[in-house]
């Protein structure tokens, strides 16, 4: 096609050059051009308090074609002004976070489920955070989904999903960020959760640290109703076995009463460890391999 020569600015955004070899002239639109003006759209949005936007969106708000909004995000991306979640889904780089490549994941997530149209809540070590157990920091950020997912490299954090056949069930709360608010499973929900997913904070001593510290705010009612919905037997003897074990003995009375209606069997504390030299727990026919070990 040849080179263009001459390529004088009309506008913010449109140039006039000559073709070098017929000599015509041509209106020129240059990536810098493309650049801001994306980044202008984008301003205006961080400006509204939005940090998220799908691709999509840059095409229609920017008035760009979608080859020049390609190529426009490309250079934001470098520049860490964006990060990339998805090839559809960006998130805005405020300044104060341009050392970590992304703003907290708290900040997104719940634009990232709505665009991947799935259901979802913060759980487990992530939700215990958000309720005050700050014993047992996860380097990951933890969101419960009803399929499996892939985990999320984003900036230098890691969303990490969790499948559950229970998300639609579970009692969850709406907790304000600064970009909006995302859906938590309660404390009570969250208990039953570290025990099922006991591997996601590494071990099930983790788990009851987090679980003594969330003693506190725990509701009788409410932890025996995120018993029920997941009607995990075995798992539900190895919650009531934690509380007590942590000095919570009245939280664990109405789930060992649900616990007796179901026939339980005996089951080693840790899943998938049967020691000869177990000590029994007859009250809730657990095996006990190895002593918890609680940290406080």
């Amino acid at each position: 096609m040849g080179k263009i020569i001459n390529c004088i600015r009309f506008s913010s955004v449109i140039y006039i050059g000559l073709h070098r070899r017929t000599k015509r002239i041509l209106l020129c639109r240059p990536i810098v051009g493309l650049f801001m003006t994306l980044q202008r759209w984008m301003d205006d949005r961080q400006a509204r308090g939005l940090y998220t936007f799908l691709r999509s969106e840059a095409v229609e708000g920017s008035g760009l074609s979608v080859e020049a909004v390609r190529k426009a995000l490309q250079r934001l991306v470098q520049r860490g002004r964006l990060a990339k979640v998805k090839n559809y889904f960006f998130v805005i780089v405020p300044l104060e976070h341009r050392s970590a490549l992304a703003p907290p994941a708290s900040w997104f997530i719940h634009d990232l489920m709505n665009a991947m149209n799935l259901p979802y809540y913060v759980g487990l070590v992530s939700a215990a955070a958000m309720f005050g157990a700050s014993h047992q920091q996860s380097q990951e950020f933890q969101v419960v989904t009803d399929r499996s997912v892939r985990s999320l490299s984003v900036g230098r954090s890691r969303i990490r999903f969790v499948a559950s056949q229970f998300v639609s069930k579970i009692a969850t709360k709406l907790i304000r960020t600064p970009t909006g608010s995302i859906q938590v499973s309660t404390p009570e929900s969250t208990v039953v959760d570290l025990v099922r997913f006991a591997k996601i904070a590494e071990n099930l001593d983790n788990v009851a640290t987090i679980i003594a510290e969330l003693v506190p705010i725990l509701r009788s009612r409410e932890l025996s109703r995120a018993v029920k919905v997941s009607n995990d037997v075995p798992n539900a003897q190895r919650l009531g076995y934690i509380l007590n074990q942590v000095g919570a003995n009245p939280l664990s009375l109405p789930i060992h009463r649900w616990i007796e209606r179901q026939n339980p069997r005996m089951i080693s504390l840790r899943s998938g460890c049967n020691a000869p030299d177990s000590e029994p727990d007859e009250r809730w026919h657990i095996l006990v391999d190895q002593v918890l070990e609680v940290e406080v």
